[in-house]
C-alpha cells in the first residue's frame, strides 16, 4: 500500500462491468467479495481492487476520508 495506491482508489473509476463508471472506493463490498473469490484482473486494477477488498473487509475505509477531502 502506498500513498499513491491510496489516492487511485478514490479517483480512478471501474472501466467495465456492472459498476463501470464508479470508483474504486465507492464498489460494493460483494462485488469486491466476488473478485476475491473468483479472481482479481491482472495489472494495476486487480492489485487496486485487491487493496479496496482488504480495506473494506478490515473495516479500515477511514482511511480513505482524508483523501477522500483532499480530492473534492
Amino acid at each position: 500500500m502506498t500513498p499513491e495506491s491510496l489516492e487511485k482508489l478514490v479517483t480512478m473509476k471501474m472501466p467495465y462491468g456492472k459498476h463501470a463508471g464508479t470508483l474504486l472506493c465507492h464498489l460494493p463490498a460483494n462485488y469486491l467479495s466476488w473478485f476475491a473469490r473468483e479472481g482479481f484482473p491482472k495489472g494495476e486494477l486487480g492489485e487496486l481492487l485487491q487493496l479496496m477488498h482488504e480495506i473494506d473487509h478490515n473495516n479500515l475505509k477511514e482511511l480513505l476520508t482524508p483523501i477522500k477531502a483532499k480530492f473534492g
